[in-house]
């Protein structure tokens, strides 16, 4: 009995080749399934915010099991789940480069003007 065990890491999507199943029962396991990342809106807040990950046949299920697992205390209004394949983001390592040509435009933020005193909370 061989059983192939694969590790993945944070953010890692399984292979779509590999089936992840249990070569003793054959069964399928759920890291076969989609990974999904949960936002959840929290009753105080106007942004959703990333709550954490979970793995689901459709999204639908990934819905249901994110209300399950990060709205317990119901400290959520609103569930975003997005499948993890379908999200880019920059890399760390590139911020410097990426983000400094944003020092050169002083005119977004406009901290040279002299407000009056009756302008509050600006």
């Amino acid at each position: 009995m061989h059983i192939n065990i694969t590790k993945y890491y944070y953010g890692d999507i399984p292979d779509a080749g590999n089936n992840n199943t249990h070569e003793s029962t054959g069964h399928s396991t759920t890291s076969s399934w989609p990974l999904w990342e949960v936002f959840i809106r929290s009753k105080q807040g106007l942004d959703h915010k990333h709550a954490g990950s979970l793995h689901a046949a459709d999204a639908a299920m990934a819905i249901e099991n994110a209300r399950d697992v990060y709205t317990r205390r119901q400290e959520g209004i609103s569930i975003w789940v997005v499948e993890s394949q379908y999200i880019h983001a920059s890399n760390p390592d590139d911020a410097e480069m990426f983000y400094e040509p944003a020092s050169d435009k002083v005119y977004r933020h406009p901290t040279f003007y002299d407000l009056p005193d009756e302008v509050k909370h600006m």
